[in-house]
């Protein structure tokens, strides 16, 4: 989400900087106020979409990726001697940055909220004040012992102080913004400003668009009098209302601007081609956005496919001749040069000089396959059939772990939403607990979950043929954190 929010401000500062640029200065009033509207709701839109053949069109040095929040499979690290035992879930309340950041946000919503209710109270103990008048498409409300002039949707607020022909011509000036509607352009970024109030850009969008109500209104109605119209503007100060959502007749921070758009001839009208600078900057914009990952999608490497290989591998069980084969040529042909075995839990693989064939020395402790054990590990306290040793030992595998994790984890290290740990151990002839490791999305969790395995205690060996054997165990860890 804050992914998104950063790209919406980017693209709504880069639109703006091509307003500023290229398309303040011009008379294209209309054209203006469409390209503002529009590249607001644009910049929300275009952080979803995604298009593939941008991606693949760029190479894979040139694509931005982000930081990935990878959560393993529990098979992954299982083999076909090891046994599955029943998850352990693990829940935490913790009040999360995600939470602290909501809470901020909504407080930040209900204070906008209560900001706009009392410019609208405000408006509204005006108009009751006011005389009202309705003309034919509008109204207009005359406001005893006031100068103020603005307008608001179709009513046109005006004092009872103001001369005649001051009203005449703040008339027809604001009668071109309810005309032209733009009491809802205003209406419509204040109610961005409501649910966006922490970005910058809204409250810039808005003040450039108010300006533009006043260049337009200035435009038509000085057509027919420039000089007159300049009179007016500078020889009288009117009163106003802060409210963001009205057009006013007077603002004195925007009228130097007035007065100088006014003095600026009409635009030529292949100056309108600088709107197709919208298109680089749209493609621009679509590039990055179809470049760039989602932030839980997990990047495609060499080690995560070996690793899913893998899983795979030991999910299957036992191989096919062909299978094996495969498997050996795969390994024949991209064994490197130089090294002379890899020891592993079953023994060392060794390859021959001539590399003409693989042997496979296995050490004294070989894991029996769980199926066919005569005899399984047993807990302390456990005891009955295989079966029955198997659940019991599952049944008091997960209460040690739920009361020996340290959930409080959470907390110090920032986890959020639902954390899964894949643990593999090993219990070998004589019934500790060895060869712990663990994966999951962050280090943290991993370390706590092979402190809290290597802590079991001391069990009784498997049995096979009257001999003690080493059995592996995967154990699946999932950490609940409700926010």
């Amino acid at each position: 989400m804050i992914h998104y929010i950063l790209q919406v401000i980017l693209f709504q500062l880069l639109f703006l900087v091509v307003y500023d640029v290229f398309l303040k200065k011009e008379t294209f009033f209309s054209y203006n106020r469409i390209y503002l509207v529009c590249t607001t709701v644009v910049s929300f839109v275009i952080p979803f979409i995604h298009i593939e053949a941008l991606q693949q069109s760029i190479p894979q040095e040139y694509r931005v990726q982000l930081p990935a929040v990878i959560l393993e499979n529990a098979s992954e690290t299982t083999t076909n001697t090891s046994v599955l035992l029943n998850e352990v879930v693990l829940t935490q309340q913790t009040a999360s940055w995600t939470s602290i950041a909501l809470g901020i946000y909504l407080l930040g919503l209900v204070i906008s909220f209560v900001f706009f209710a009392v410019k609208l109270r405000k408006l509204f103990v005006v108009r009751k004040n006011a005389t009202l008048q309705k003309c034919d498409t509008y109204k207009i409300a005359i406001i005893p012992d006031s100068d103020v002039a603005f307008t608001f949707l179709n009513t046109i607020f005006l004092g009872d102080q103001l001369t005649e022909p001051q009203k005449e011509n703040i008339l027809q000036h604001e009668l071109v913004h309810v005309q032209q509607h733009h009491s809802l352009d205003l209406l419509f970024f204040e109610v961005l400003r409501i649910l966006c109030w922490f970005n910058p850009m809204v409250y810039l969008y808005q003040n450039k668009i108010q300006a533009l109500h006043e260049y337009t209104a200035d435009r038509l109605v000085a057509s027919k009098d420039k000089a007159g119209y300049y009179q007016n503007l500078l020889s009288e100060v009117f009163g106003t209302t802060k409210i963001s959502f009205i057009n006013t007749f007077y603002k004195s921070s925007i009228l130097k601007n007035r007065i100088v758009m006014l003095q600026k001839s009409n635009s030529k009208k292949i100056v309108q081609l600088k709107y197709l600078l919208l298109i680089p900057a749209v493609c621009a914009m679509l590039l990055y956005t179809s470049c760039s990952e989602d932030n839980n999608v997990q990047e495609s490497t060499l080690s995560t496919k070996i690793a899913d290989l893998s899983a795979e591998i030991s999910s299957k069980g036992e191989l096919t001749q062909e299978e094996k084969g495969a498997l050996a040529e795969l390994i024949y042909n991209h064994y490197p040069d130089g090294v002379g075995g890899i020891t592993g839990e079953k023994g060392e693989i060794h390859l021959d000089k001539d590399r003409n064939h693989f042997k496979n020395e296995y050490d004294n402790d070989s894991e029996v396959p769980f199926a066919v054990i005569e005899k399984v590990p047993t807990y302390p306290g456990c005891f009955g059939t295989n079966e029955e040793m198997k659940a019991c030992m599952s049944k008091q595998i997960q209460q040690f772990v739920g009361e020996n994790f340290n959930t409080k984890l959470a907390n110090q290290v920032n986890l959020s939403g639902r954390q899964r740990i894949s643990v593999q151990f090993k219990i070998d002839n004589t019934g500790n607990v060895v060869n712990v490791r663990a994966r999951a999305a962050h280090p943290s969790l991993e370390e706590e979950a092979v402190r809290v395995v290597s802590a079991l205690p001391a069990m009784l060996p498997g049995e096979q043929e009257g001999k003690k054997v080493g059995v592996i165990y995967a154990l699946p860890i999932i950490f609940e954190i409700n926010e």
